[in-house]
């Protein structure tokens, strides 16, 4: 290590310190002992009690995370040059997990690729941005110019750069809510906020101004796949549709019928528009899914043989989690309530707090609430340009299993 340093320094209790020795990346405010002057969204220098350097990281004391660790790595100088590279793994790693999906995936994961508080979701030519540091905003024109120069090393031209920033969290790290085009040379600033993409063979309009999150949720890509090896012939409902791509792979791969259920008009509107646009037919219902189980499930409706339930995060903290693992045992339980012997299930959940061990015991309880058996054909995750740092649990939060009811 360096003799001389020029970042503050701050210096953590044995916790932290043995929470980033870990792998973990963050230093909670409680976890901070004595810190010298430290501009928020500056980088600040981690020590242990005994004065042995841990890492170095944005410093922020709005925010419950004083201290985002980049790098362990005491000669790194957080220049440009630092930045660059952290982009340029970035999408190395992506051109290599997803091929020729490529052109529709996630870019930026935040911790799991060591720029923590950024996501940026490709669609084509335009890249959807979320920041929920401060280290990352203040940081942000230069990330986004990067990014678009080092794209445009692999002939991936840029045209529109888009912030949802709408996150209560960004709240939370002294940070403003909003939304808008980002104005850098040579980005368009104005448009209809839609572009098109294909997966799997599909193609959707994805509304990146008005639509959910970033407008599509990507890391579903190859749950979407699987689910579809499962929908010849069936006759499929398909919950929380949202876009309608579980519902389009599935009528897609033969499904004799499909019916996308949302509460939002919207988004029924949308799954619509796509299924047109791919000359699929597809029934959009509106209707609360929970509602709408209850009238199924009472009436003893056996017109399903397979049911995928993709609900939106029933839970955001630990605290809620008890109420969240009811909401997802009654949605299966249900489910499975209304299948065939014989018929399938698609399910998941996309909330960090619901943890793998506790959706497995969710779904063996909601089977024996339902007076079935299942059989477990596949267990799966986010996709791979979604990638899972075992140090940090945070990165995992998507469980997806496909199982059947017997």
């Amino acid at each position: 290590m360096k003799t001389k340093r020029e970042f503050p320094r701050i210096t953590v209790n044995k916790k932290a310190e043995m929470s980033l020795k870990n792998g973990h990346p963050w230093v909670y405010g409680a976890e901070g002992l004595d810190r010298e002057p430290c501009e928020n969204g500056a980088v600040a220098d981690v020590f242990n009690e005994k004065g042995t350097y841990l890492g170095s990281g944005f410093c922020n004391d709005q925010s419950k995370i004083l201290v985002r660790v980049l790098s362990k790595n005491a000669n790194d100088a957080f220049d440009e040059a630092f930045f660059r590279r952290r982009i340029r793994y970035a999408i190395d790693y992506r051109k290599t997990v997803m091929g020729e999906d490529f052109n529709a995936c996630r870019l930026i994961f935040g911790e799991a690729d060591g720029l923590p508080g950024w996501t940026v979701d490709r669609f084509e030519s335009v890249l959807v941005t979320e920041v929920l540091s401060l280290g990352i905003e203040v940081r942000k024109e230069m990330l986004f110019r990067l990014l678009m120069e080092e794209l445009e090393k692999d002939g991936v031209a840029v045209d529109v750069i888009y912030e949802r920033n709408e996150s209560p969290l960004r709240l939370k790290e002294g940070l403003a809510q909003g939304k808008g085009y980002a104005d850098l040379p040579g980005l368009k600033t104005e448009g209809d906020g839609l572009v098109q993409i294909t997966e799997n063979g599909i193609r959707y309009e994805v509304d990146y101004v008005n639509g959910q999150k970033t407008g599509f949720f990507l890391d579903q890509k190859y749950n979407r796949r699987a689910a579809a090896r499962l929908a010849a012939g069936k006759r499929v409902l398909d919950c929380f549709t949202h876009t309608g791509a579980f519902a389009l792979n599935c009528a897609k791969a033969g499904a004799a019928s499909v019916t996308a259920v949302d509460v939002s008009e919207l988004a029924l509107a949308e799954v619509q528009r796509n299924a047109d646009l791919n000359g699929l037919s597809v029934t959009p219902l509106k209707a609360d899914v929970f509602d709408l189980l209850t009238e199924l499930t009472a009436k003893k409706c056996r017109d399903y043989d397979y049911i995928i339930l993709d609900p939106p995060a029933f839970t955001k903290s630990n605290a809620t989690a008890k109420n969240a693992f009811n909401g997802y045992k009654q949605i299966n339980r249900m489910a499975m309530k209304l299948l065939p012997r014989g018929g399938y299930l698609a399910t998941c959940s996309c909330s960090h707090f619901m943890y793998e061990d506790q959706f497995k015991r969710m779904l063996l309880e909601a089977a024996q609430e339902a007076d079935v058996s299942i059989r477990f054909i596949e267990q799966r995750q986010q996709g791979p340009d979604h990638p899972i740092l075992p140090a940090v649990p945070e990165t995992y939060y998507l469980k997806f299993y496909l199982l059947q009811v017997l």
